[in-house]
């Protein structure tokens, strides 16, 4: 039973960051940090090398499933597959209607992902200060960038797999807003996956699997011989992407007009109805004009995004002491 209780929390996790790779702004692989499974994670995914390879290739898929940790990878990819098919037309809706309450959720989400993922950090010294200055400007510079335009090109859907999966396993940096920079969040994450176009899927999946495994070695090395220096670049990430997720701001269209939105941020044509699909080009963050109860009920959600990291991480504590 213990082992099956295990495997429901790996979904779980899993699930944590399917939807975390949903949202623009949030890393599945800051998820996979606090939950205690990043490590783990990368280290799986790096199996899949000519052993593995050969292995499968003799039958020996027993071995095979051992050296590759696959119940594990299995545990988590569900869960991962189950929230992102899950919540694709939830988070559709709610990111057309209500934009301000989703962004401040996933802010004081993020807000505490600094702290918890921060105090990992065994000792503070010049390059780890260093790194943690570079990860936030590197993550600050991501967020000025203008939108690409969107390509359906099998080649160039191909590069987004590659991008996005690796961002997405990369703590502080959203799988997500990388492919609104490249264009294709609408198509791939959104449209592609609420029609099941295989087209658009298939090979975005080819270069997420090729992006996934190759990347999953550089990281892991990293991880292990420079670990506080990387936990201090990942923590500067997640600070530099709270500048994405700040609820209110001005969004511009090519010609550097202000596009109108509605008291919840959504946007509106020029009779007040909401427009489900616009075009931004950059952004320009700005303070509430005035404390409503939309401004109040923002607010709350940070809060709430801040204790749900809190509880997390506390059940993820729990998890590690009974293992």
């Amino acid at each position: 039973m213990k082992k099956i209780k295990e495997y429901l929390v790996l979904v779980l996790k899993g699930v944590g960051m399917g939807a975390a790779n949903v949202i623009p702004g949030v890393s599945g692989g800051t998820v996979a940090l606090i939950t205690g499974i990043f490590e783990e994670l990368i280290d799986s995914i790096k199996s899949f090398d000519l052993t593995a390879l050969r292995l499968l290739l003799k039958g020996r898929f027993k071995e095979f499933a051992l050296h590759v940790n696959l119940s594990f990878l299995v545990s988590v990819f569900l869960g991962i597959a189950l929230s992102i098919l899950s919540l694709a037309k939830v988070l559709d809706y709610l990111f057309v209607n209500y934009p301000v309450f989703i962004w401040a959720y996933f802010f004081g989400l993020i807000l505490g992902s600094i702290y918890f993922v921060g105090k990992t950090i065994q000792k503070w010294k010049a390059s780890v200060i260093l790194s943690f200055i570079v990860g936030t400007a590197v993550a600050l510079s991501i967020s000025f960038l203008s939108p690409a335009t969107e390509n359906e090109a099998f080649i160039y859907l191909v590069i987004c797999g590659v991008v996005a999966i690796c961002s997405m396993i990369l703590p502080g940096l959203s799988g997500s807003f990388v492919l609104i920079l490249l264009g294709n969040y609408h198509l791939v994450v959104i449209k592609a996956v609420n029609d099941m176009r295989i087209d658009i899927l298939a090979p975005v999946l080819i270069g997420a699997a090729v992006g996934l495994v190759l990347f999953s070695h550089l990281l892991s090395f990293i991880y292990k011989k420079f670990k506080n220096e990387t936990i201090s670049t990942l923590t500067g990430f997640i600070l530099g992407s709270l500048l994405i997720l700040w609820p209110w701001k001005n969004s511009f269209d090519a010609a550097g007009n202000i596009i109108s939105i509605n008291k919840f941020g959504a946007f509106t044509d020029s009779s007040g109805q909401i427009i489900s699909e616009v075009k931004v080009y950059f952004y320009k963050q700005i303070l509430p004009a005035e404390v409503n109860t939309v401004v109040i009920i923002a607010i709350a959600l940070m809060i709430l995004g801040y204790i749900s990291i809190w509880l997390m991480e506390k059940f993820a504590g729990q998890q590690e002491k009974e293992v």
